[in-house]
C-alpha cells in the first residue's frame, strides 16, 4: 500500500538547542566566504602595516626621584610640633594631622599645572617654530598623552616619563620639569616653616610678657611682705609679724611707696642690663635698706579694720599661691615656646629639599613606538573578526538554506533518503527502494527538483527511476501545473540550492495543489560514499 503525504500549512522554524550544531553551522558559513574572509583579512594586514610605517618614531626619556616624607626624618618635626599644639598648626598653616603621608601631595604638586605648565608652553612654542599646526592642542590632551608620573608601590620612588616625537625635545622637557618643580617645592617647603617661625615668634613676645608681668606682681608681693627667696614656705610667726600695722616714717616717707617704685626700675633695667650692672646693684642696696626698715618697724601690712590676725594670715597665703602659680604656668609656656622657636630655626638653618633626584634624565636608546609588529597583529586580528562577521553576513543574505534542520522545517513531507553526491552509482539502490516503497502504487511520478540544482544530478536520478518504475509515467520538472496530474510527487533538493522564499513558495503552492507528495531527497555532498 502506498503512503502518501498532504502538506500542511508552513511552520516557523524550530530553534536550535544544541550549541554544538549551531557552532558547526556557523564554522559552515565561514568555510561558503572563505575568500571574502580571506580578501578581508589580507587588506585589513596591508593597511595596518602601511599605517605602522608611516607612524613617526616616538622617544622617550625618564628620570627617578626619591621624595622625602615631612612626617618623619628632619621634616618630622613640623608635624611633631603640629601634634602637640593644633593650635599653632592651624594658625601657622601647617596643615593636616601628624599621620597624613606628604608623599602623595608631592606627587600631586608635581603634576599640577603650576609645574608643568610652563613646560607645556615651551614644547607647544617648540612645534609651531617647526612648522607643526598646534591649533588644537590642549594642556589636558598634552598631560594625559605625553607624560607619565607613577609612584612606586610602597616606597617613595617617583618615575616619571616624558615621550615625544621629537628627539631633540625630551631632555630640555624633562631637565625643565626637573628644575620648575625643584623651584616651586623649595618654596612650598619654605612657606611652612616661615610661617610657623613667624607664629612662634609672636607668641613668644606675648608669652614673655605675659612671663614678666606674672613675676613683676609677684616679686611686688614678695617685697611688701619681707618674704624671703629662698624660703619655700609662709610661716604663722612670719604671718603674724607681716600682718601688724606699719607706721609711717618721718618726714613723710612712705617704705611701700618707695618699695614699689624701687621694684618697677629694678624690673625694667633687668631687661637690658646684667645684675653685675652698677645701677642694677644701686637699686638692690636700696631695696634690701627699705626691706630692713620695714620688718624693724614691725610688719608690712596695714590691718584691715575689723580684721582678725588668724583670717589676715589665710589671706596673704592664698595670695601668695596664686601669684606663684600664675609665674610658675607662663614661665613654664614661655620656656616651651622658645625651645620650639629654637628648634624651627635650627630646621630652618637645616632646610633641605622634600626630593633627591637619584638618576639624571636619560634618553633611551631606540623608540618605543610605534610597535610595527603589534599594529600588523592587530590589523591581521581585526580583518579576520571583520571578515568573519561580513561573512556571516553575506552568507544570510544569500537567502541559500544549508541547514537540515531548516530544510526540513521548510520542506513539506519527510525526509525519505541522503544521496551521497560523489557516488550517483549508488543511486540505483535507493530508486529500487523507493519505487518498492512509498512509490509502489504510484501509476506516475513527478520528480520536483527544488532549488539551484547541477542538471546532471537531477538526469542521473531520474534515469535511476526509470529503470525501476518499468511501463509508468516519470514526469521530471519544476512546472507544478504539469505535475498535478500525477499521482504522486517526489522532491530533490541539496545544501545550498534552494532559497528560503523559495522553498516557502512552494510550500504554499504544494498545499493549494493538493497533489500527494511522497517526501523529499537530498543530495549530500559531505555523505561519503
Amino acid at each position: 500500500m502506498s503512503t502518501s503525504y498532504t502538506p500542511s500549512p508552513p511552520q516557523a522554524s524550530p530553534q536550535l538547542s544544541d550549541d554544538e550544531i549551531d557552532l558547526r553551522q556557523v564554522a559552515a558559513a565561514l568555510g561558503r566566504q572563505k575568500v571574502l574572509i580571506g580578501g578581508i583579512t589580507i587588506a585589513a594586514a596591508l593597511l595596518s602595516g602601511i599605517y605602522a610605517f608611516t607612524l613617526k618614531p616616538v622617544w622617550e626619556g625618564s628620570f627617578q626621584i626619591v621624595l622625602e616624607n615631612q612626617n618623619s626624618g628632619s621634616g618630622g618635626r613640623l608635624a611633631q610640633l603640629a601634634a602637640a599644639n593644633p593650635m599653632l598648626a592651624n594658625l601657622a598653616g601647617l596643615g593636616g594631622g601628624a599621620g597624613e603621608s606628604s608623599l602623595e601631595t608631592e606627587v600631586k604638586i608635581l603634576e599640577s599645572p603650576s609645574v608643568l605648565k610652563p613646560t607645556y608652553d615651551f614644547v607647544k612654542s617648540s612645534k609651531a617654530s617647526a612648522g607643526e599646526d598646534v591649533s588644537e592642542w590642549t594642556y589636558p590632551d598634552w598631560v594625559k598623552g605625553n607624560l607619565s608620573i607613577e609612584l612606586v608601590k610602597g616606597t617613595s620612588v617617583l618615575n616619571l616619563a616624558y615621550q615625544d616625537t621629537d628627539e631633540t625635545l625630551v631632555l630640555p622637557v624633562l631637565k625643565r620639569i626637573t628644575d620648575t618643580y625643584q623651584e616651586y617645592s623649595n618654596r612650598d617647603s619654605s612657606k611652612s616653616i616661615n610661617n610657623a617661625l613667624l607664629f612662634a615668634e609672636e607668641q613668644s613676645v606675648i608669652l614673655r610678657n605675659k612671663a614678666k608681668e606674672s613675676n613683676r606682681q609677684l616679686d611686688t608681693f614678695k617685697f611688701t611682705y619681707g618674704i624671703s627667696n629662698d624660703a619655700a614656705e609662709i610661716n604663722s610667726p612670719q604671718l603674724n609679724k607681716l600682718s601688724s600695722p606699719l607706721p609711717q616714717v618721718s618726714k613723710g616717707r612712705d617704705p611701700l611707696a618707695e618699695l614699689a617704685g624701687i621694684n618697677k626700675e629694678l624690673t625694667r633695667r633687668l631687661q637690658f642690663f646684667t645684675e653685675d650692672d652698677p645701677s642694677i646693684k644701686r637699686l638692690q642696696k636700696e631695696r634690701q635698706a627699705i626691706l630692713q626698715y620695714i620688718n624693724q618697724t614691725g610688719g608690712g601690712l596695714i590691718s584691715i579694720a575689723g580684721g582678725g590676725t588668724k583670717e589676715l594670715n589665710r589671706e596673704i597665703l592664698i595670695n601668695y599661691k596664686e601669684l606663684e602659680r600664675t609665674a610658675t604656668r607662663d614661665n613654664a609656656a614661655l620656656t616651651a615656646m622658645e625651645s620650639e622657636l629654637l628648634s624651627l630655626q635650627i630646621q630652618k638653618a637645616q632646610e633641605r629639599h622634600p626630593w633627591e633626584l637619584i638618576s639624571t634624565p636619560t634618553l633611551l636608546d631606540k623608540p618605543v613606538a610605534p610597535r610595527k609588529k603589534r599594529i600588523v597583529a592587530l590589523g591581521l586580528l581585526g580583518g579576520l573578526v571583520l571578515g568573519c562577521g561580513a561573512g556571516l553576513i553575506r552568507d544570510r543574505r544569500t537567502g541559500l538554506v544549508f541547514s537540515d534542520d531548516e530544510l526540513k522545517a521548510l520542506l513539506p513531507g519527510p525526509l525519505l533518503e541522503r544521496l551521497p553526491a560523489a557516488a550517483p552509482e549508488k543511486w540505483t539502490n535507493t530508486a529500487q527502494l523507493l519505487v518498492q516503497g512509498p512509490l509502489a502504487d504510484a501509476k506516475s511520478v513527478a520528480l520536483i527538483p527544488v532549488g539551484d540544482l547541477e542538471t546532471e544530478q537531477v538526469d542521473q536520478l531520474s534515469q535511476a527511476l526509470k529503470s525501476d518504475l518499468g511501463h509508468r509515467q516519470l514526469l521530471v520538472g519544476v512546472d507544478l501545473l504539469a505535475s498535478r496530474n500525477c499521482s504522486t510527487q517526489l522532491l530533490v533538493t541539496a545544501p545550498g540550492a534552494p532559497q528560503r522564499q523559495q522553498l516557502q513558495q512552494l510550500r504554499k503552492q504544494l498545499t493549494l495543489q493538493g497533489t500527494p507528495l511522497a517526501g523529499w531527497l537530498l543530495i549530500d555532498p559531505e555523505l561519503e560514499a
